[in-house]
């Protein structure tokens, strides 16, 4: 990392998705024992008050042919050495990041050769942010409550190793325990299956097979088992939109959050939830 503007003023949501879907194209389509560099460096900028930042993400994975390469932006295209190897994919991805690289006024640069590996570049232009903000909000933010999270166990229902895996290693540096299951059938019966008070809560994906995360959550509110009925849920969904939190709360959940998710928002929705549910 080569960046001397740290904090910056942009669409989060956006680039954050942008990296996503970049980052997990190149550990998919990387072999075990290849490897996966990333770099960022702050480029100059004419226009005051801004910097331009160059992301660059190199693997060493299977690559993609001169054709493949004309069409990687269109909607629901893949690879054909992709396909014929089984690795799952919608084909969206990199449409996904294109669509968001234009919005933010940025440009996307593609490098690749068949067995050598691939090499995307994004460059992006940002205001950079007042530092006293960022101090102020440091202040406000010191008191998430964490030291309330120590030792908690949280059932996380979550179909995507990618995201399970961030999701997990973020809660591990809180000094949460997890345990995870891939669907919401699996869900529900290990709440059945445990005693009650084996969980603090339940971190719920919504978009999971064989059951979704609101029939989940209803099914486990019906339990006759009051103690495990009533276990705090927190919904996790790809949107951030009204009628999401609506109808998480709907369903009998106790909060709703966005992915991708950020550390101080996902702690700090924890913490609270547990202080309301100790002071019921």
């Amino acid at each position: 990392m080569n960046v001397e503007h740290e904090h910056v003023l942009t669409d989060v949501t956006k680039v954050k998705e942008i990296f996503v879907n970049i980052l997990s194209n190149a550990i998919k389509y990387t072999p075990s024992g290849g490897s996966v560099m990333i770099s960022v460096d702050e480029l100059p900028c004419d226009e005051p008050g801004y910097m331009i930042v160059r992301n660059r993400v190199s693997d060493t994975g299977i690559g993609m042919s001169q054709d493949y390469m004309t069409k990687i932006f269109d909607a629901f295209t893949r690879e054909q050495n992709t396909t014929k190897s089984k690795i799952a994919g919608t084909g969206l991805g990199m449409s996904i990041v294109r669509k968001y690289v234009d919005l933010l006024g940025g440009t996307i640069d593609v490098e690749s050769e068949l067995g050598k590996g691939s090499t995307i570049t994004v460059t992006l232009k940002h205001k950079i942010a007042d530092e006293s903000y960022y101090v102020k909000k440091h202040i406000e933010e010191s008191g998430t409550g964490s030291e309330i999270l120590e030792g908690r166990n949280i059932l996380l229902a979550e179909d995507n190793d990618l995201n399970a895996e961030i999701t997990e290693a973020i809660l591990e540096r809180a000094g949460i325990k997890t345990e995870r299951v891939e669907d919401g059938i699996q869900c529900v019966n290990m709440i059945e299956k445990m005693p009650a008070g084996t969980y603090d809560m339940i971190l719920m994906d919504i978009q999971m097979p064989k059951m979704n995360g609101y029939k989940a959550t209803q099914a486990i509110r019906r339990l006759s088992d009051k103690d495990k009925a009533c276990i705090p849920i927190i919904a996790m969904t790809a949107n951030a939109f009204e009628e999401d939190k609506r109808d998480a709360l709907a369903v009998g959940m106790n909060g709703h959050i966005a992915k991708p998710i950020e550390l101080d928002k996902l702690l700090s929705m924890l913490a609270e939830v547990i202080r309301q549910q100790e002071n019921c």
